[in-house]
């Protein structure tokens, strides 16, 4: 997924696209509102998502959002250190999706970047059945089998296959892992769990769990389903 971001501030703006991409977001930088202003006129279908400083040296978030609210419905987040209702209010009517006020946390905003993608997901064409290797989930009953004989996992260890089962051969890091399952199973969940999760799902649904061919560790980025490219 590729975001717009437009922050006037080259280093909030070198820092946030380092941690965008190490989430696999692609980034489109812009430093001010004329450059943003050609990005969204030439490439805004190419866009999931706009990141706009709120105070910029020639022109204004709102201006932005203005601009890709008139032609698209491509989500857009504000970035401001100026936290009153006025200004949050003016820009949530005027279309905007969600704001944060600076100073943030990383984890935040990802957080909130992933709520409302999910806000904008097209619904994906009905599927009854979805299968990874040897692996087969029934969506409509919710059930999981392995070379045709059924599989009983837990709540959690169902919905973790799930995210797998909706991202085969994409790279999932930890993080975003965490934030699926904590949004989906409403209790947070922390580090530890999940490698005692994803432990429980390879020992129940590969052939030899210390060389897993379902859900396979990709060194350094995460885990990825599916894909013989992905490296124990």
């Amino acid at each position: 997924m590729r975001i717009l971001l437009v922050e006037d501030d080259r280093t909030i703006a070198a820092g946030l696209q380092y941690s965008l991409e190490q989430e696999q977001y692609a980034v489109t930088l812009a430093f001010d509102a004329a450059t943003a202003k050609t990005r969204i006129a030439e490439e805004l279908s190419s866009f999931a998502l706009c990141l706009f400083d709120l105070t910029l040296p020639d022109g204004s978030g709102y201006e932005l959002c203005r601009l890709v609210k008139q032609s698209s419905d491509v989500p857009v987040i504000f970035l401001t250190a100026v936290d009153d209702e006025g200004n949050v209010v003016m820009g949530l009517d005027m279309g905007a999706d969600d704001y944060i006020t600076k100073p943030f946390r990383i984890r935040e905003l990802m957080s909130r970047i992933k709520s409302v993608l999910r806000r904008y997901q097209k619904q994906p064409q009905s599927r009854s059945d979805v299968s990874i290797e040897n692996i087969s989930v029934n969506m409509l009953e919710g059930k999981v089998f392995k070379n045709g004989e059924e599989v009983v996992l837990t709540a959690l260890e169902y919905r973790l296959l799930l995210i797998f089962a909706n991202h085969i051969g994409q790279v999932l890091s930890r993080n975003q892992l965490l934030e699926q399952i904590w949004d989906l199973a409403g209790d947070f969940v922390n580090d530890n769990t999940l490698t005692v999760y994803i432990k429980r799902l390879r020992e129940k649904l590969e052939n030899d769990p210390q060389n897993p061919e379902i859900i396979k560790t990709v060194r350094g980025l995460g885990y990825k389903a599916g894909d013989s490219n992905a490296s124990q």
